[in-house]
């Protein structure tokens, strides 16, 4: 192999799959299949990345990856107008409205959200995010993306429909897995 990187990469089916049982590499090169490997471990890299980041950006704000969604939830809703009930959070989460209630009363106790009657509705209640949190999220989660924003802004627009090409034929073989399964 051309690349020390890829020579002993798990995710190589040279390495994996000698016999080619799994993965088809009928029609590829030696320098193909390399290249696909280096995409694989850029990808694990990637994902290893992506996971430090966000667990860091957890520690940071002391909270969990269902509370760090809602907060992001919060604030799109009101950087939009929109006030956030205890059902729109529910339902962007995909939990139930007691978990909402606790994950409400686990970020009130936090100092992170308020809770106010709703604008428009007596019945419902609207949820904020506090100044200190909104500042928090931005100076962690914000950043992040806003770096992310750049690196795929320096790309050519035809480099940019490849990579979304590239992912969306992803999603394409995780539907494909999960339809598989069922």
């Amino acid at each position: 192999m051309s690349d020390d990187a890829t020579a002993f990469s798990m995710l190589d089916p040279r390495i994996m799959d000698p016999d080619g049982e799994i993965v088809d590499r009928s029609g590829l090169s030696a320098e193909d299949v390399d290249e696909v490997v280096a995409v694989l471990e850029a990808m694990n890299e990637w994902r290893d990345t992506e996971r430090s980041m966000s667990e860091a950006s957890r520690r940071y704000m002391r909270l969990g990856d269902t509370d760090m969604r809602a907060l992001r939830f919060l604030i799109a809703q009101e950087r939009n107008g929109q006030a956030s009930t205890p059902g729109s959070i529910a339902a962007h989460l995909g939990v139930t409205a007691a978990a909402t209630t606790k994950l409400l009363d686990r970020l009130a106790a936090g100092g992170h959200v308020t809770r106010a009657p709703h604008p428009d509705d007596r019945r419902s209640t609207s949820i904020h995010v506090t100044a200190e949190t909104r500042q928090s999220a931005r100076a962690s989660v914000g950043r992040s993306h806003a770096r992310r924003f750049d690196a795929i802004a320096q790309l050519r627009s035809a480099d940019r429909a490849a990579v979304l090409r590239f992912f969306r034929g992803l999603i394409d073989t995780a539907e494909w897995v999960q339809h598989d399964e069922e």
